[in-house]
């Protein structure tokens, strides 16, 4: 029983007394040492979920594990990783933004060797046809036996890609209900979106350069934002303001074809422009759950001219019509073992079948698409320099969700941004994401390549999931031309900047990957990512299982990482400084990882985390 109190008067606050020492509660109150561990090797860059890797002399047979990073993008996996990925983007956005030159120079002319495989090449193929025209089917055997070993030493002889097509080979479509015959569409524009004027496409992808007054030149780039249309007024923490009359099926069918808009953006912007326009930059939800993306591009382009493009800009999907939903997936069709199909519960008919449903429209001259998806009247667009602040700030912002799942972009904090998501949820629940979606027997449609494991309203498609938010696509969008490089190879080039600047020559056959080797099934030899054949390896890759005796406990494991770290810290520190102090020739490293802002800053978390695995400065 409590004390009563007089009225206008407050009971004084108890303090919490401090628990009594020996104590559960005491006990509870001390930090975990493995938490302790965990958070230590985050600081300095490590792991926290490394894969066992046993890696195999195949001269020797001598065995050892190796400790190799996870690789996870995500934060809430691995924070370590992600943030060096991070940092990866960065590198690679800050590469290829500015730069006054081409990233990719034309092909090597040909060698005599690669001419006379070509030149044999062509004597069989016309031997072959001769064979096949006078029916002698044991020569033409021969002749493709012939023609698969020389094209083998086509490939051997560094020559990319196939000169022809094979002549045999199995079909990928074979089963499929389609009929073969490619469906042509109207390329005629809707009469409700502009005319944009359309020039032939230059080979560059470098933009204008501007000369000042006073003689010197300089070349900006962009930085743009594109969102899609509304879907009914908001509030300023993202919830529509009358819930009942904003468009949950209109904004989750845009959601699912947001990234056939953005491709359809840089189609006509290039054709717009007539240069081959390099962009950079990542996919997100805004505050009302909507995706929008952030571009980095090379060069300037008038901003009346994005506007114009975006507002011109539409993708048409022309899947059979949902407008009544038949069926629900409490309540879904069956599958009928003896027809093969799904059919309905009550009569037993079978349902429309994709290739019927899709002769339908063919057939109807006044058919409509059944959403047209378009970009909103929000362009976001200015110019940014090159080496100032802003274009830093700017490339922070662009990667400033790629570490997060899309779920945990902007978090639902009250019961009004908790219930808009459940509802955007439940419309993306039933939305077809594509051909073969399981939601189209929902609305009475068999979809393409129909099978009796299919489960109405409950596609496992990644837009059809509460954390994605009908984003199931990729979210860094990145131009072929932008670098000239793959992420790989901005990785070998963080290694070879931190081997330069620590003065370590390796072979370079030990400073290529190997792992590659073991995958393509051939231990002794190194597959780079074109799938050729480059050299012998030495070792050979697979994945260790928790439970062999050389596989030691994880925080064994880690602490040997973190004091291994600890002294590649150390020793970068000190190269930094004698470096610093020295007239020590850098040029090597210069033109490898040539540089970015914040180099102190990089140089001082570890030698394999060019890309960053500290905490970041800049959030």
């Amino acid at each position: 029983m409590t004390a009563p109190t007089l009225p206008s008067l407050e009971p004084a606050p108890t303090l919490a007394a401090a628990p009594r020492p020996g104590s559960r509660a005491a006990r509870m109150a001390l930090p975990r040492s493995v938490d302790v561990l965990k958070q230590i090797a985050i600081e300095y860059g490590v792991c926290v979920r490394p894969l066992a890797m046993r890696r195999t002399d195949l001269d020797t047979g001598l065995t050892e594990v190796i400790d190799l990073p996870c690789g996870a993008t995500r934060e809430d996996k691995c924070p370590p990783c992600a943030k060096k990925n991070r940092r990866l983007r960065q590198a690679q956005i800050r590469e290829g933004w500015h730069r006054d030159d081409e990233p990719l120079p034309g092909p090597q002319p040909a060698t005599e060797a690669q001419k006379s495989l070509i030149l044999f090449r062509a004597h069989l193929e016309f031997s072959r046809d001769e064979a096949s025209r006078a029916c002698q089917w044991d020569q033409v055997e021969d002749l493709d036996e012939a023609i698969r070993e020389v094209e083998e030493a086509i490939a051997a002889e560094g020559l990319r890609g196939r000169v022809g097509p094979p002549h045999t080979g199995t079909d990928d479509d074979q089963g499929d209900d389609d009929t073969g015959r490619r469906r042509k569409r109207s390329t005629k524009r809707r009469q409700d979106a502009p005319d944009l004027p359309r020039r032939k496409v230059e080979a560059r992808t470098v933009g204008r350069t501007y000369t000042a007054p006073d003689g010197s030149t300089y070349r900006p780039s962009m930085w743009l934002t594109l969102t899609l249309d509304s879907y009914g007024p908001v509030r300023p923490d993202g919830t529509p303001v009358n819930p009942d009359r904003y468009d949950y099926r209109r904004a989750a069918w845009d959601a699912v074809h947001f990234p056939r808009l953005l491709d359809r953006f840089w189609q006509n912007l290039r054709r717009c422009e007539g240069w081959n326009v390099q962009y950079a930059g990542c996919v997100e939800p805004q505050r009302r759950l909507a995706p929008h993306a952030h571009f980095a591009i090379r060069g300037t382009i008038a901003r009346d001219t994005l506007r114009t493009v975006a507002a011109a800009t539409y993708h048409q999907v022309w899947w059979p019509p949902v407008d009544v939903q038949r069926y629900t997936a409490d309540r879904p069709p069956i599958w009928d073992e003896q027809a093969a199909a799904w059919v309905d519960p009550d009569t037993r008919h079978p349902l429309t079948t994709w290739t019927d449903a899709l002769d339908a429209i063919d057939d109807n001259p006044d058919a409509e698409p059944v959403h047209v998806v378009r970009f909103g009247t929000q362009v976001d667009a200015r110019g940014v320099m090159p080496g100032t602040e802003d274009a830093e700030r700017t490339i922070r912002y662009v990667t400033k969700y790629i570490t997060k799942h899309t779920g945990d972009c902007h978090k639902a904090t009250t019961d009004r941004q908790r219930a808009h998501l459940d509802r955007l949820w439940r419309a993306l629940r039933v939305t077809p994401c594509t051909d073969r979606c399981a939601n189209w027997l929902l609305y009475g449609v068999q979809p393409r390549k129909a099978t009796a494991k299919l489960k109405p309203g409950r596609c496992k498609g990644k837009v059809h999931q509460r954390d994605t938010l009908g984003i199931g696509g990729r979210r860094i969008l990145i131009s072929r031309d932008w670098s000239g490089k793959t992420l790989a190879d901005h990785k070998h080039d963080v290694r070879a900047w931190v081997r330069a600047l620590l003065g370590v020559t390796t072979d370079s056959a030990t400073a290529a990957s190997t792992i590659s080797s073991s995958a393509a099934g051939d231990p002794g030899q190194l597959v780079d990512d074109q799938g050729a054949t480059a050299e012998r390896v030495r070792h050979a890759w697979e994945l260790a299982r928790p439970d062999d005796a050389d596989v030691g406990p994880l925080s064994y494991r880690l602490m040997r990482s973190i004091s291994e770290r600890a002294r590649w810290r150390t020793e970068l520190l000190a190269a930094k400084d004698r470096a610093e102090q020295g007239p020590a020739d850098l040029s090597a490293t210069q033109h490898i990882a040539p540089q970015h802002d914040g180099e102190e800053d990089q140089v001082g978390r570890g030698p394999y985390d060019r890309a960053g695995s500290g905490p970041d400065q800049h959030e």
